[in-house]
Formats: structure tokens, sequence, C-alpha cells
């Protein structure tokens, strides 16, 4: 064994534990029956990789390996260590099949489908859903669903706790629901997964600007689960993640930097993703069971029809904004249906509603509202106005390439003051 076959040996682990831990900590999670005891058995299975991979080299199925590793690992703690209780399962019978090839891929793949509706079973908390769905589905730490919630990692963790407790408490399956259990079950797992998205989509904090994991995992979720259940909103918010993910080579310079819609080289967008999106948004428009993920959507592909921003059709948009308003009115629509308007209107028209919006104290520490305001004053030439909220904008964002974006807005404003 050579340093050099240690070496591809230990890349290719770290590189599975990148993109494959969290699918073979959902198998482990139907394997053994509960959550701590997969997560221990998850690293001892990418332990025992460490060791015996180099020795013996990468598996033909890697996935499954460690999935078989994981399980056989777990039986063994538990015969030692009285200590545990039994798992739901005998456990002579959960070790019975020692062939990891002889496993069904599409059932290992299905299982984060299994989790996801699980971590979103309606006995638990919405906050409890999302914190448990990043944390235990997608492998955020704990620290980083704290910032993307503004919790206290302590809190979030106690939080995280006690709903892994009442899934087993509750004995709450792990399963898919019955076919007549899934609509009601729809909404909060079509918020989950979009919640994943956006933090992929557009971090919450840290040095770059977007997850590319995060963003990939939630848009294959939404592939199972319109699979699943091809209900008009699970297509239209499939539809909508594809339409932002299409632009996503074009938000950001060589060097990180924030590149706004208006700016972007849209040779680089993604032309298969906008095809798909749209064909998805027409399909879930047809059924007119219209909902707020397909009327987002259908937003998105006006912006993907556009061959340059000066051609955008923003009547449309702001018509489109019109009705999500009254399907799900929020202050975040409405300020996004501001900049429309702005953009329809004039910066007057839309300051004038931002304004109102701010006046009602619902956005107040929105940092996009403040930097929305910002760029209509900056527009309107008003340099303290623009300035006042670049700051408030600055204070409010954690992302790094988020604040160079608005610490430039401010020098160039500094600049045309010198002028």
């Amino acid at each position: 064994m050579t340093e050099d076959t240690t070496s591809r040996a230990r890349e290719t682990v770290n590189a599975l534990y990148r993109t494959e831990s969290r699918r073979v900590f959902a198998t482990l999670i139907r394997l053994l029956g509960d959550f701590d005891l997969a997560e221990e058995a998850l690293h001892e299975a990418f332990r025992a990789a460490l060791e015996q991979w180099p020795r013996e080299g990468v598996p033909a199925n890697p996935r499954a390996w460690l999935v078989s590793a994981g399980r056989f690992k777990a039986i063994d703690g538990i015969r030692r260590n009285a200590r545990f209780e039994p798992l739901d399962e005998d456990a002579e019978s959960i070790a019975g099949n020692d062939d990891p090839e002889s496993w069904a891929a599409d059932e290992i793949e299905d299982d984060r489908l299994r989790l996801i509706f699980t971590c979103c079973h309606p006995a638990l908390a919405p906050d409890a859903q999302v914190a448990l769905t990043l944390r235990e589905v997608c492998g955020l730490t704990t620290e980083e669903i704290a910032q993307a919630f503004l919790t206290a990692p302590p809190t979030l963790a106690q939080r995280i706790v006690r709903a892994k407790a009442k899934i087993r408490d509750a004995k709450i399956p792990y399963r898919v629901p019955s076919q007549a259990d899934l609509p009601e079950r729809l909404d909060s797992v079509l918020r989950v997964i979009y919640l994943v998205f956006n933090e992929g989509y557009s971090a919450s904090a840290g040095a770059t600007l977007t997850r590319h994991d995060l963003s990939g995992e939630a848009i294959r979720l939404a592939r199972l689960l319109v699979e699943l259940l091809p209900e008009p909103e699970a297509t239209g918010l499939l539809a909508l993640m594809l339409l932002h993910e299409s632009r996503r080579a074009a938000r950001a310079s060589a060097t990180g930097d924030l590149i706004l819609l208006e700016e972007q080289d849209r040779s680089l967008w993604n032309r298969d993703m906008i095809a798909e999106g749209r064909a998805l948004v027409e399909r879930a428009l047809a059924s007119r069971r219209i909902g707020s993920y397909t009327l987002q959507a259908a937003i998105s592909a006006v912006h993907a029809g556009a061959p340059s921003a000066g051609e955008t059709d923003w009547a449309q948009i702001v018509g489109l904004y019109d009705v999500l308003a009254r399907v799900e009115p929020s202050p975040v629509v409405e300020l996004n249906r501001a900049v429309a308007v702005a953009m329809r209107d004039g910066p007057e028209a839309g300051l004038a509603l931002i304004d109102a919006i701010l006046a009602r104290g619902e956005l107040t520490d929105y940092r996009l509202a403040h930097a929305a305001r910002a760029d209509l004053c900056r527009r309107l030439a008003n340099s303290a106005e623009a300035r006042a909220s670049y700051e408030r904008a600055l204070a409010l964002t954690r992302g790094e390439p988020e604040r160079r974006f608005l610490q430039r807005r401010l020098a160039e404003l500094e600049k045309r003051e010198q002028r």
C-alpha cells in the first residue's frame, strides 16, 4: 500500500462524505430506527472506509458499502452494550443481509424522501420541521441553521433534540404518507424544500454567494416529490427552483462578487433548465389550481424569456404579483411588487410603496427591503437617503458577497458626492 494509494482513497472518502453522507444517513435511519444511532453509525462507516479502502480498494458500490458497514457497526455496538434499547426490528433480522450489492438502489435513493416527510410531520412545530430537515436531511451544522433562523445555536440545538425525541416517543413512522394523507402534508414539505433551496441559492452567511450542494439537493428532492405526487404546486415549486438555478453561472463574478439580475450576462443562463422550468410552469398553470409557487415560477419565466433586462415585460410581472398578493399576502410579496412597479412606472412610484411598507414596521430588520430602497434612492440621485439605507442593509447582511456589493455601492456614492 503506497502513500499515493492511501491519499487517493482518502480523497475518495472525503468526496463521498460531501456528496453521499446524507443519503447514507437516511438509509441508516430506516434500517436502525433511530436518529442518533444512525448518526453514530454513519461516522463509524466512514471511519471504516478510511481504514479499509486504502488496503482493499474502493468498492464498486461505495454508498451501499457504507450503509452496510454502518449498519453492522451499529448492530455490533448494540450487542456489546446492554445500555442500548433494542431496535424495533430484531437485530439478527437487520444483520441478515450482508450483501450490499443486493440492495435496491432506488430504495436507498428514496430514503431521503421518507426522511423529509418524517422531519415535516405535523406533530412537530413548523420551526422544528425546518430545523430538523436542514440538519438531518441536508447536513447543515447547528451554527449554520441558527444563522439562517437568527437564533442562538444552543436554542436551535435544543429544538432539534426535542424534535427527534418527539419522533421517537410518538413513534412517528419513517415512511412516505399514504396517498390519502399526502396532500395535507404537502404544504410543509414544499416549504421546507424551498427553504433548503434558498439557503443554497443565496447563502444566508459565509464567504460564498451560493451553495450548489443545497440547491441541487432541493431540486432532486422536488423531482422525487413530483414523481411521487404530481400536484400542481409541487410542479410549480420545481419549475421555480429550476428557473432560479438556471441563472447561477451569471450571478457571481470570477472573484465571487454579486451580479444583479439586470447586469447579468444572459448567455450564461442554462437554457435547458429554462426550457424545462417553463414547460413545468405551463403544466402547473393548465391545472387551474394555481398556488404561490406556481405564480412565483410564472414571474421567473417572464424574466427567463426576456432577451435583455430592458426588454422585460414588467407590466406582466406586476400583474402576476397582484395575483400573488391575493393568493399569499405578505410584506415580502408587497416589496417585490414595489420593485416591479418601480421598473414599470419609475423609481418614485416604487419608493413610495417601499416607504409605506417600512413605515408599518414589518420589514424593519429585512436587509433586502433596505437594499431595494437604497437602490431607488440612488437612481433618484438622493445620495443621503441612499447612503442611510445601504448602511442599514449592510448592518443586517451576513453574507460576504452581499456585504462587498453594498460596500461598493457606498463607495460609488461617495465618489459621486465628491465630484
